[in-house]
């Protein structure tokens, strides 16, 4: 890995459901009014980035972020989706965790949904095409939190179950890299300009 690989991991703008915690697997939910501040603020943070490569979970909350930060996706691809939560899509975490006490979707993954291990694969998939290009120039990734998540963990080779450790904000960006030919996060969860003073 060349020290100057550069992938920029985008997560999407508010939704309704993101901003009160429910999972947001499957289902397409818009931005709202807030989310696309968000999504648009992120063109000037993006304006330096010159990707040879731009890919997009296919669910609308991405795409419109794509959009409003002045990218130009290049394929939507099923693999950058959410998490799959099955059951518990809609859901908030307190809420299942009545149910299912100490409960995360890393540990327990999801009834009727995806596993952890099925994610990974996932990651890994998505991780062997950005291997391809990112030696041409930079590649952005326009996706989810918690899928974003398991690209950051397997990026510096952690089993997807490392996500849990990497918060991730809506609309934030973060920069994987490299130095010395290991992989490394250069940036994590950088904040939107929306959130500045």
């Amino acid at each position: 890995m060349a020290d100057d690989a550069e992938v920029w991991l985008v997560r999407h703008g508010e939704t309704e459901w993101s901003k009160s915690g429910q999972h947001t697997g499957t289902t397409d939910i818009p931005l709202t009014e807030d989310g696309e501040r968000q999504a648009a603020a992120l063109r000037a943070l993006l304006a330096d980035v010159d990707p040879v490569l731009v890919l997009a979970s296919p669910r609308s909350r991405a795409v419109e972020t794509a959009r409003l930060a002045g990218l130009t996706v290049d394929e939507t691809v099923e693999d950058l989706g959410e998490w799959n939560y099955g059951d518990y899509e809609g859901r908030t975490t307190p809420d299942i965790r009545r149910e299912v006490p100490g409960w995360t979707i890393w540990s327990h993954g999801c009834p009727g949904g995806e596993a952890p291990a099925q994610v990974q694969a996932r990651a890994d998939r998505v991780l062997r095409r950005v291997a391809e290009r990112v030696g041409d120039g930079p590649v952005v990734l326009v996706g989810h939190g918690h899928f974003s998540r398991a690209l950051g963990a397997r990026w510096i080779g952690l089993p997807v179950t490392g996500g849990a450790n990497l918060l991730l904000s809506t609309a934030t960006t973060s920069v994987l890299g490299a130095q010395y030919g290991t992989p490394t996060l250069r940036y994590w969860n950088l904040p939107n300009p929306t959130t500045q003073s």
